[in-house]
């Protein structure tokens, strides 16, 4: 785990340095969801304004609602991203989220489409707030230690064909070893074909239209090649 995140941090370090990128992709990417029903979200950018009048209180509640609500995995992607900004505002909620969530993915029925998407809720928000910590040091990570990753193989072994899903897991292996992420990137690139949603996600910039596509992002080679520990 310790090694894993020690890659991902000289990863960033890279892609900061060496294009337009302004920050990790699980936080710093707006993802579309079309017209779906997300957490409260009034700023034009990625990150919140600190204007908003959304009461964290109701934080667990409310994303969990949404989360049962919908199956579609880039609606869980997008809300859990909101989620993990609301909750660095408020980290008792946050805190609270998390083990909710964690409590909920122990609850569900083994190998269960439910314990699929409950698997991945746990791992992709536990992967947001990593990231988000190794950009602003002093940040609240309740969910230190928690290998997201791990979680979201395990959906995906649950679930089966979900390209969807497949992109969340390229985005999260951006410094893995090139063939373990191509092997998510081919399967989201095909899933794309008759799913309009993941194409329109795939093909939209990183927070603007001077940088990368969020296709290239995950289809490049890596930039920086760090020696196996």
């Amino acid at each position: 785990m310790k090694i894993r995140h020690l890659i991902t941090a000289t990863f960033l370090v890279a892609l900061l340095a060496t294009s337009a990128l302004a920050g990790p992709p699980l936080v710093c990417h707006v993802f579309d969801i079309g017209n779906a029903k997300s957490l409260p979200w009034t700023s034009q950018g990625w990150s919140l304004t600190g204007t908003e009048s959304y009461d964290t209180k109701n934080l667990a509640a409310d994303t969990i609602a949404i989360l049962d609500s919908d199956s579609t995995v880039l609606v869980h992607m997008e809300t859990l991203r909101r989620a993990m900004l609301y909750g660095q505002k408020d980290p008792v909620a946050g805190k609270q989220l998390l083990l909710k969530l964690l409590a909920r993915a122990d609850a569900a029925a083994k190998d269960s489409p439910v314990a699929a998407l409950a698997s991945f809720d746990v791992g992709y928000l536990a992967e947001t707030y990593g990231q988000y910590q190794w950009v602003y040091k002093t940040a609240a990570n309740p969910a230190q230690g928690l290998d997201g990753y791990a979680r979201v193989k395990k959906a995906l072994e649950i679930r089966g064909n979900d390209p969807q899903m497949e992109f969340a897991a390229a985005l999260m292996t951006l410094d893995a070893p090139a063939s373990e992420r191509q092997e998510h990137t081919q399967r989201a690139f095909a899933g794309a074909n008759n799913d309009p949603l993941l194409a329109r996600n795939l093909a939209a910039h990183f927070q603007s239209p001077k940088s990368e596509t969020m296709a290239d992002m995950i289809n490049r080679s890596p930039s920086v090649k760090v020696a196996q520990q």
